[in-house]
């Protein structure tokens, strides 16, 4: 049986929170241990220099990302884990698709319209070549599938156009690659509005965050009288309770929903619980992660093994690519 390649990554711009834990890291664990799939993961270190970062920890920050990952669960029996930069072959290949991609095509994603909102001064090649790099990232592994969410379809049609003018203009045979969900939890921000995101200050929970720090994050969470006439509630309290059925489960959620339309909520007793429910479910994977620190051997060899793994793939297609566009006989 032929085995169905995966494909994603995480850019290093900040360690993994609850949202990449409950959003995507469990679902790679899950497609890891299904023999039905070749999974790839990688700290994208590359798409991170696509807007303005700090090179002096982008280093320090590409390997949080792969300690986290190893912490949450990804095994590197079971999965190909590294970094994007020990792998050349992205950006030869996202090169030479770039030929076959127009400046105008880029320059009408959605996704760069916001970038170029976001940081004005920073326009770079780099970031309106951002979607050619993340399908040189995909096809270089021929990968069939991307676990991605809805917000990535746009990337992920570039990925598949890429794809269908390599095959069109030089008889390559990529596949057309697919998004899809895995099973997975949205989790909210914390600040009331969308789901929880590192660019977003005071929306998230780092997987690294002692029980202290939870706390403060919650403390500052904006909450309302604690009683009302009715429900559903909405915005940060109704993320809180989301946060309630999350880690303690359904039951006290509906407990605080019937305080909420008798005797009130107290907001401060919800958060201390709610803290500690947090802390539980992050502290094996915290403690995981100060194993992994202290062998620091023994991760640069999974990120080593990965980069060579990953290498001999991606080596393939690069030549054939090559091959096809005549620069080599």
């Amino acid at each position: 049986m032929i085995k169905k390649r995966v494909f994603s990554g995480t850019r290093a711009t900040g360690r993994l929170h609850l949202g990449n834990y409950f959003g995507a890291v469990k679902g790679y664990i899950a497609l890891q241990e299904n023999p039905d799939f070749e999974c790839i993961y990688m700290a994208v270190d590359l798409h991170t220099i696509t807007t303005p970062f700090d090179h002096h920890g982008l280093a320090r920050a590409t390997r949080d990302i792969i300690l986290d990952y190893l912490a949450a669960g990804l095994d590197p029996a079971k999965a190909i884990i590294t970094a994007q930069s020990l792998v050349p072959e992205h950006a030869y290949l996202a090169f030479l698709f770039s030929s076959v991609m127009t400046v105008a095509r880029m320059q009408h994603l959605p996704t760069f319209k916001d970038k170029v909102k976001q940081h004005p001064e920073h326009v770079t090649m780099a970031l309106l070549n951002y979607p050619v790099l993340m399908a040189a990232d995909i096809l270089a592994y021929k990968a069939d599938l991307v676990p991605a969410g809805i917000d990535q379809e746009p990337h992920l049609e570039i990925t598949r156009e890429v794809a269908r003018k390599m095959n069109e203009l030089y008889a390559t045979n990529f596949p057309l690659t697919q998004r899809f969900s895995t099973k997975n939890q949205a989790i909210p921000s914390l600040t009331g509005e969308g789901k929880m995101s590192k660019s977003m200050q005071g929306s998230f929970i780092n997987l690294t965050d002692d029980l202290g720090t939870i706390k403060k994050s919650l403390a500052l969470v904006t909450t309302d009288s604690g009683k009302g006439i009715e429900l559903p509630l909405k915005g940060s309290v109704a993320n809180l309770l989301s946060f309630v059925e999350i880690f303690q489960g359904k039951d006290v959620r509906i407990q605080y929903e019937k305080a909420y339309l008798d005797m009130g909520i107290r907001y401060g007793e919800l958060k201390e619980n709610l803290a500690k429910a947090i802390y539980k479910e992050l502290k094996p994977i915290q403690e995981k992660r100060i194993e992994l620190e202290n062998k620091p051997d023994y991760v640069d060899n999974i990120i080593e093994e990965g980069a060579q793994k990953a290498r001999e793939i991606a080596g393939k297609t690069l030549q054939e690519v090559k091959e096809k566009m005549g620069l080599i006989k």
